[in-house]
């Protein structure tokens, strides 16, 4: 290894800081400008005998206020954005790499099929690393006997399929989607060798996969939640990696903290086996797409100017079902993986979830233990267990539980109530206050004085399955913005919570995301309140011959073509940006707003969180319907039915308002207004089209569609009448 040559490398993205910057002082100037104009116009309302219209200049006024606030935080993430680059061939011979371990959690084989979770295991296991030094531990918390046959099976399969990959320089490594893919190998044109090596394995893997259906249809695969630990090492092969299938006790009398209660017990049986000092950690669907990412994680890990303080290197998750430019349901996530591009300049991205290389020491928080520590008080960190606490400071050693005493040790540690009484969940581990455990987990590492590292390469080292219909895209962000949601609302708070021991920039993109819900404020005002006035007759904006009537035009455009040209920046085109801009409402109207209702309730002690995986499962018809670019509307009732009146009752405002502004000759003051509910009918048109053109199994149901159709005509008259 060339010692004076770094391992990574890190330039700011100067073209893209420069907009940023340009666009932050020019628009919050605006912003400025356009709080001047609703001051002043409250004030002067206030003080007439009209004080009837002061209710929804407020409420404008409030929406605005939050829009800018969500703004001003959103900026420190685009502030000084930076993109980094690995030399993998530099990293010292392979004798000299560190170990690592591989966790993977599943939970429910009826949601998530045992084919995709166990090419997600046959990927890993195939990573390009020493295979001495790879050792992988599957987490199922649904204690089923089919994913533990399934993962044997999926073992046997991997001892040919691993040596094939290595063979031919194979680099997608899912046998699923290499089957499906159009690569080939490296060098292999010309090798009739390979062809039949090809044929042979594709053979083989087609038998794995008879085999597994035998196992799923033979057997029950749902979810049991009562169950004793479970766990077996499967090791029979020195130039296979080590693979532990890890049941952890499920009672319903004890909390089991949902997937960082699996992936602490994970935490703990690995370090009393294979004890590696850094850990990849993958969702069942989220295989390995590039078997170089072990390698260029560890160019930053082993980098001697990062490695002290350096938590985690996180990659972006990407979809292998998501349509380029054609994502409706804005599964891809664009917006997170440009705001960690930000925070790269700042300490680092937020953990998220999945895809992420973290280093072991850091989630023992070992670094709040006074060097002369007794037994008590690791103890009180650690648990009972003698033999995990001497190996959280013991170099690496293969550990298996070889003896009775050792395989009693272990199942302690996977028992449901190891953790009572212990810091796990609180300062050590994966943190359980929130069921987002990995926003959470991260807060706390950065506040611990921890960084961490985004690195998105060209090629995408995971790639995952995301929702494609509109339901479980509404559940799952419902599901995110409730535990965000309840960090907001709690002492762990990033208004409040680590002092001064983070940058104000990296706390502003902290409170940003807890807070995102919020949006669903401004969003239902702005959905409802300026159509309603139309309707009424009730002008809120200024008049076009007013100069303010720039000010506001410039707020919105800039703001669009701000976003438009992060779209575009990224790569994709501006059909993605009316996707976005789409979905947002949707989500904002219904999944943030029902996630910031369930906070406060669960606040009050009127409701209590649940974690529910999204289902893996990809029906027919709602596969065809995405690739055809149609909504799949058959979310939830509740959802359909807020959406489709807010639609409604905006077109009904369009029309009616519209037609009574030209009788009464108020065009003038009345423009701004009417253009509200112009844009939000146009952007939505597929709900029009949901419920009124289309008639198959996607469209909106004729109930739904009555439902909204009476609320929002009664709602249209009463603000109509009222004038």
């Amino acid at each position: 290894m060339e010692k004076s040559l770094p391992m990574n490398d890190c330039k700011a993205m100067k073209t893209e800081r420069a907009i940023n910057r340009m666009h932050s002082f020019i628009h919050g100037a605006a912003l400025a400008a356009l709080f001047y104009y609703r001051i002043t116009t409250i004030t002067t309302i206030a003080r007439s005998s009209s004080r009837i219209l002061l209710l929804p200049h407020l409420l404008i006024f409030t929406a605005e206020l939050t829009l800018s606030f969500m703004w001003l935080l959103s900026q420190a993430s685009l502030w000084n954005p930076v993109a980094r680059t690995v030399y993998p061939e530099r990293l010292p011979a392979d004798e000299y790499l560190p170990s690592l371990d591989v966790f993977i959690c599943t939970a429910d084989p009826a949601k998530e099929p045992s084919l995709g979770v166990m090419n997600t295991v046959i990927s890993a296991l195939a990573l390009d690393y020493p295979p001495t030094k790879l050792h992988l531990y599957l987490s199922d918390d649904g204690g089923s006997p089919v994913t533990l046959r399934a993962l044997q099976l999926a073992r046997s399969f991997a001892k040919l399929w691993i040596p094939f990959c290595r063979k031919y320089m194979v680099k997608n490594r899912c046998p699923q989607a290499y089957f499906l893919g159009e690569e080939i190998g490296g060098d292999s044109d010309s090798d009739d060798h390979f062809f039949i090596d090809k044929k042979a394995i594709e053979e083989a893997y087609e038998d794995f996969k008879i085999c597994l259906g035998k196992i799923v249809a033979e057997a029950d695969v749902g979810a049991s939640r009562d169950h004793s630990p479970s766990i077996e090492v499967m090791r029979d092969d020195e130039e296979m990696p080590l693979v532990v299938y890890v049941a952890r006790e499920k009672r319903p009398s004890h909390p089991h903290n949902f997937k960082a209660g699996a992936l602490n017990v994970l935490l703990r049986v690995s370090g009393m086996m294979s004890n590696s000092p850094y850990i990849l950690s993958l969702d069942c669907d989220m295989y390995c797409n590039d078997p170089a990412s072990a390698r260029q994680a560890m160019c930053f890990h082993l980098d001697p100017k990062l490695s002290q303080n350096l938590a985690l290197v996180q990659f972006p998750q990407k979809f292998h079902n998501i349509r380029h430019n054609h994502d409706i349901y804005d599964a891809a996530m664009r917006f997170i993986w440009k705001k960690w591009d930000g925070l790269n300049g700042l300490r680092g991205p937020v953990l998220s979830g999945s895809g992420f290389y973290i280093k072991r020491q850091a989630l023992y928080g070992t670094r709040k233990l006074q060097p002369n520590v007794d037994r008590d008080q690791l103890n009180e960190y650690y648990g009972s267990s003698k033999e995990f606490i001497k190996s959280i400071n013991r170099n690496y050693k293969l550990n298996f539980p070889s003896t009775e005493s050792m395989l009693k040790e272990v199942q302690l540690l996977a028992s449901c109530s190891y953790d009572k009484g212990t810091k796990w969940g609180k300062e050590v581990g994966y943190r359980y206050f929130s069921v987002v455990e990995d926003y959470f987990t991260g807060f706390n590492l950065h506040i611990e004085g921890w960084i961490t590292v985004y690195f998105a390469p060209s090629r995408p080292c995971f790639l995952g399955s995301s929702p494609i219909s509109l339901g479980e895209t509404l559940v799952q962000n419902m599901r995110w913005f409730v535990g965000l949601s309840q960090v907001a609302l709690s002492k762990y708070s990033p208004f409040v919570y680590g002092d001064m021991r983070m940058s104000v920039l990296q706390r502003m993109v902290y409170i940003q995301l807890a807070c995102y819900g919020i949006y669903f404020l401004p969003d239902y005002i702005l959905a409802l309140v300026p159509q309603l006035c139309l309707l009424a007759g009730v002008p809120l904006y200024p008049q076009v011959s007013s100069p303010f009537f720039a000010v506001f035009v410039f707020v919105f455009v800039s703001s669009q073509l701000k976003h438009a040209q992060e779209v575009l920046a990224s790569g994709d085109s501006l059909r993605t940006w009316v996707n976005e801009q789409r979905v947002s409402v949707m989500k904002s109207l219904t999944s943030y707003s029902f996630a910031a209702a369930n906070a406060i309730l669960e606040k009050m002690g009127l409701s209590k969180a649940s974690f529910v995986p999204t289902s893996k499962v990809t029906d027919d018809e709602v596969a065809k319907l995405y690739q055809m670019g149609k909504y799949d509307f058959q979310a939830p009732p509740i959802f359909m039915v807020i959406l489709c009146t807010v639609y409604m009752l905006n077109l009904a405002s369009l029309v009616v308002g519209l037609v009574r502004v030209l009788v009464n000759g108020k065009m003038n003051e009345m423009v701004m207004q009417a253009f509200l509910p112009l844009f939000g009918v146009v952007l939505h048109y597929p709900l029009m089209e949901g419920m009124v053109l289309r008639k198959d199994a996607g469209r909106v149901s004729p109930s739904v569609s009555l439902l909204s159709a009476v609320i929002s005509s009664l709602v249209s008259a009463y603000a109509a009448l009222a004038h």
